[in-house]
């Protein structure tokens, strides 16, 4: 067996600092205000060639907690080692600082490397509600690529229910793309609180105007099991646009009860053949369902 390299100086320095940090903050004795071993550890620990000194390196700046923050943004905006700027916002993701907000919105839209904005909005959807109106805008702003909205999206769905109280507001905004991020977070809502509110929007979401929201609203709620849905989906097999018809008798198939069967059945009368399809599956599902008992 090939014997591992031997450390060079600065990797044992890196390491002895490290584990005398850790001591003293095991013993209580480390003071969170001394910014200069702060950031050591930032340069010599997160920017360690080595992937697990770099992520002890993040929990020891984890549990030194909000004194790091300010140290912490300076290396995430302009520390020139991509390595240290991405270990850094991994790092804020620990710390959920709220004032590290702006910074990490900051690094998300401008910084150069993907792996930095995937790991500050990550960080952002830890810190939580107060990240909400910020992702928000992202979302509505037309100058930003899809990607970054995806990204702005899924970290609202990941805050889920603690972003509850501005999310049902945005669901009046002129934007198409933030009532379709609001319905795919409310779709996590939903599914982890059984939040009636929650499937309430859903439902009202079948009648919004643009036949995006629709087509998504239909499909989540094939998530759910509300019963409450179902005359809504029958409804939206009708609908005008063939995606949200596709969706609904997607969902009947999977939480529809005795009262779809017939809908269905038109439904595989569409004049689109797609539609024809996947509503025989969702018939077929549908009945299968039922004749194990699983009627909801």
């Amino acid at each position: 067996m090939t014997n591992p390299p031997a450390l060079t100086s600065e990797q044992l320095a890196t390491d002895e600092l490290l584990q005398s940090v850790n001591d003293r903050i095991s013993f209580d004795t480390f003071d969170p205000n001394n910014q200069a071993v702060i950031q050591q550890i930032i340069i010599a620990g997160l920017g360690d060639t080595r992937g697990v000194v770099r992520l002890h390196a993040a929990q020891i700046l984890g549990e030194i907690g909000k004194p790091a923050t300010d140290l912490l943004v300076e290396a995430l905006l302009h520390n020139q080692n991509v390595t240290i700027r991405r270990a850094a916002a991994k790092t804020l993701a620990l710390i959920e600082d709220p004032n590290s907000v702006a910074p990490l919105l900051e690094a998300f839209l401008t910084d150069e490397d993907t792996v930095v904005h995937g790991s500050s909005v990550g960080a952002l959807a830890r810190i939580g509600s107060v990240a909400v109106p910020a992702l928000l805008a992202i979302v509505a702003d037309p100058n930003n690529s899809e990607t970054t909205k995806g990204h702005a999206g899924w970290a609202l769905a990941f805050i889920g229910n603690e972003a509850a109280e501005h999310l049902y507001p945005a669901l009046n905004s002129d934007s198409i793309d933030v009532r379709c991020a609001v319905v795919s977070a409310i779709t996590h809502i939903a599914q982890e609180k059984g939040d009636i509110q929650a499937c309430q929007v859903l439902l009202d979401a079948l009648s919004d105007p643009a036949a995006l929201i629709r087509n998504e609203a239909a499909a989540a709620l094939s998530q759910i099991n509300y019963p409450p849905a179902i005359p809504y989906l029958i409804q939206a097999t009708r609908d005008v646009d063939g995606e949200v018809r596709k969706a609904a008798v997607s969902s009947l198939g999977r939480v529809g009860d005795q009262s779809a069967i017939e809908p269905l059945k038109s439904a595989m009368q569409d004049e689109l053949q797609v539609v024809k399809v996947l509503a025989k599956v969702a018939l077929q599902q549908l009945e299968n369902r039922l004749a194990d008992g699983e009627d909801f």
